[in-house]
């Protein structure tokens, strides 16, 4: 992982680090609340030498004090000094248990002892002190006047109070402070371990970087996460200037795709359902149909159609009642949008062989009888649940793959490429759909900025002013048809199928043999 990937990685669980976080705080606070006060106070004693009447004399009761120094501080913490203070004080606890609560230290180059001492009050503390202090002073008093008789010599060297202690203002046990903070690093560690640990278990597609990292397959694009389309559906939302910049890029992708021998012929799918593919081939009809060239969109999703009704087109009859001969394609062909060259075809009856159906030979054949310049998508079922895609992909020039940004996992995927290579279909590539706009995972160009000619305005594509004809979204099969004046017989496009095609009479001609591909 690379300093951007961590960078990424906390921002997408930055929520789960600051909540691990503050609760190792928060456990962290609560402990001190249940541990008892413990107050701890100080003095101080010093080694003397008695009076110097010279400086070499003081020299040397100095250096004899700071030599004493290391053995009073051994008198300091024995049991002797304890039972004095228990003594003094009148505890009932023994010398063990009172050492354990006093510490007795020497700074460095001196001869002074200092003592601490814990309790669970501050005057319990302040007299511990003290009655330590006293205790040292007589331990050390007995110690150097042991060899004299009757108190006729007494050692120079002896101990006296220096600081006496006071009482403590604030507890110096538990720190709620130290611990506190200790809390909140633990918390992090564990948050940031935590961040880790997901980011290493989850196998979800987020960019199209991680599905040319996992697959040896090419990316067309990706598409923005559209909250219109998810409220009004693809034909009533009003698609801004991500969208159609992004949809764009699909398309020019896929005119380059393959030059030499471009497929016209494709089938739109996805791993599982609800990953978009719908949404995306109905996009990507309408962009390649903005170009100027013929695109026909099939409904073959046989099990759960949606392109018509969310188009508003007619749903009665379709691709169904064209392989079972009960009509023709130009009778049920439905043409959409205002370019004049966006047609589709609906799925017709919901029949209970879905399979044997798109596996016919009468499939085939109607896929390509459509003109060579035309582009035909194909709408299917996802790969994983059914087989449907995987069949049809089998007899056409290849499949694009919809896989939805932080739903579609590696797995998923995999196991939906692998149904495609059973059956020897080729995959064409990925489109990444429902990218986000916001967050760690955003793209940085096509979502971020919005760099457009029209006073920062995006043209709708579908606006009828800039069209010659306009069938509306709920009209009959037979729409009327706007004559523009751009549609006279020498200056107009070659188109799909003319009009008089798509509402022909019972003279028109039946689809040809796929060998040769005429108009249908």
């Amino acid at each position: 992982m690379e300093l951007q990937d961590y960078a990424r990685l906390f921002r997408t669980h930055w929520v789960a680090i600051v909540l691990i976080t503050v609760l190792g705080g928060a456990a962290a606070f609560g402990w001190t609340l249940t541990q008892p006060k413990v107050y701890t106070a100080t003095g101080s004693a010093i080694i003397t030498t008695g009076a110097s009447e010279d400086l070499g004399s003081a020299l040397v009761g100095d250096n004899y004090a700071k030599s004493r120094v290391k053995s009073y501080l051994d008198i300091a913490k024995s049991r002797k000094v304890a039972e004095y203070a228990i003594e003094d004080l009148g505890l009932a606890s023994g010398p063990d248990a009172l050492v354990a609560r006093v510490a007795v230290s020497n700074p460095p180059d001196t001869a002074v002892l200092r003592v601490a001492a814990n309790g669970s009050s501050p005057e319990e503390s302040r007299d511990l002190v003290e009655a330590w202090i006293a205790g040292m002073t007589k331990a050390v008093e007995d110690i150097e006047n042991s060899g004299s008789e009757d108190g006729a010599a007494q050692s120079v060297v002896g101990l006296q109070t220096l600081d006496s202690a006071v009482l403590p203002g604030a507890p110096s046990s538990p720190n709620v402070k130290l611990d506190v903070a200790l809390g909140l690093l633990v918390g992090l560690t564990l948050g940031v371990g935590y961040a880790l640990i997901r980011a290493s278990l989850d196998r979800r597609l987020r960019r199209p970087e991680d599905i040319e990292r996992e697959f040896d397959l090419p990316v067309l694009g990706g598409l923005p996460y559209d909250p219109a389309i998810a409220k009004d559906g693809v034909a009533a939302a009003k698609t801004d200037f991500a969208m159609t910049e992004a949809i764009r890029q699909v398309r020019t992708n896929l005119q380059f795709m393959d030059v030499d021998n471009p497929p016209r012929v494709i089938v739109v799918t996805s791993s599982l359902p609800g990953d978009g593919k719908s949404t995306t081939i109905i996009k990507l009809a309408e962009a390649v149909a903005e170009s100027g060239r013929d695109v026909v969109l099939i409904d073959a999703d046989l099990r759960r159609p949606t392109v018509a009704r969310n188009l508003g087109l007619v749903e009665g009859a379709g691709l169904t009642d064209v392989l079972v001969g009960r009509a023709r394609a130009q009778d049920v062909l439905q043409a959409y949008g205002s370019t004049d060259h966006f047609y589709v075809l609906a799925s017709g009856s919901i029949p209970p062989n879905p399979s044997e159906l798109l596996a016919s030979d009468a499939m085939h054949k109607l896929l390509y009888s459509f003109p060579k310049s035309a582009l035909v998508l194909i709408d299917t079922p996802p790969l994983v649940p059914v087989t449907d895609a995987a069949v049809l992909t089998a007899r056409t020039d290849g499949a694009l793959v919809v896989a939805a940004s932080g739903r579609t996992t590696i797995d998923v995927l995999d196991r939906a490429l692998q149904n495609l290579d059973r059956v020897n279909g080729r995959a064409l590539g990925i489109i990444v759909d429902a990218m986000p706009r916001k967050g760690a995972y955003k793209d940085a160009y096509a979502y971020a900025y919005d760099y457009s000619t029209d006073g920062g305005r995006e043209k709708k594509s579908g606006d009828a002013s800039s069209s010659s004809w306009h069938v509306s979204a709920h009209a009959p099969q037979h729409a009327t048809r706007k004559r523009g004046r751009h549609e006279d017989d020498e200056l107009r496009q070659p188109g799909l199928l003319s009009w008089d095609e798509i509402v022909g009479t019972d003279e028109a001609a039946e689809p040809a043999e796929p060998a040769e591909r005429p108009h249908a």
